[in-house]
């Protein structure tokens, strides 16, 4: 990987220091309430830990926890844990020396340049029956369809601003999604959505309540097609 792409994650790696929304990292926590029936023990690997807001709650699902992050700067801000190692490094650079039983990645393959790619590295580092956490935003979200009948978005798909900030290079739908991970050569067990977002994370934050949030983290369970949020659990063809 070059130079640039080393330089990139540094340069968006201050949206999760500066940008952050409390909504935002909300919305981590029902990612991880989501995740939770189906991660596996005893070794976990999570890709992209950022400051570590999902890893606060990983660490107790297994016995050694190993997270990955190529912004030396938020990982430095993971706290310290007798369960937990942390790795500096670029994602496909990283030379795991174990096998893990659940290895997550959430939120990274909008950012990778090649997010086929790091998925096929990626099973190599699962233990037998192990398992592929996956989950990124969905441009079927409802604020998104919103956006673009108001103008603001070309298409359900185009880069917005906050996607620029994030180092986003992609915007999945249900269907693009799903071809990305068929063509790693996984096998789909469980595919689904989290959040039913109608508004921005910036409205919802100032406008909406716990009840009001709680509720429409359960509606996105019942319209996945257009939640916020696309995950998949996966499994290796081999």
């Amino acid at each position: 990987m070059s130079a640039n792409e080393k330089q990139r994650i540094d340069e968006t790696a201050s949206f999760y220091t500066d940008g952050q929304l409390d909504f935002d990292r909300a919305l981590i926590g029902y990612r991880y309430k989501t995740l939770k029936p189906h991660l596996l023990g005893p070794a976990g690997l999570e890709l992209g830990s950022a400051e570590g807001v999902m890893t606060r709650m990983l660490v107790d699902d297994f016995e050694q926890l190993t997270i990955v992050d190529g912004a030396k700067s938020l990982l430095d801000m993971v706290p310290a844990h007798p369960k937990l190692t942390k790795i500096h490094s670029l994602f496909e650079e990283f030379k795991p020396a174990q096998k893990f039983n659940t290895v997550i990645i959430e939120h990274v393959l909008e950012h990778v340049e090649d997010p086929v790619a790091l998925m096929k590295i990626a099973q190599g580092w699962l233990a037998p029956g192990g398992v592929l956490c996956l989950g990124v935003p969905n441009g079927l979200s409802f604020h998104r369809l919103a956006a673009v009948k108001m103008g603001l978005l070309p298409e359900p798909c185009a880069l917005n601003s906050r996607d620029h900030a994030l180092g986003h290079r992609r915007v999945y739908t249900p269907a693009t999604f799903r071809k990305d991970v068929e063509a790693a050569g996984l096998k789909i067990e469980k595919i689904g959505g989290v959040f039913f977002k109608p508004l921005s994370n910036g409205q919802i934050e100032k406008d909406w309540n716990p009840q009001m949030i709680e509720g429409f983290y359960q509606l996105g369970h019942d319209f996945p097609e257009n939640a916020a949020e696309i995950y998949v659990i996966c499994t290796t063809n081999a």
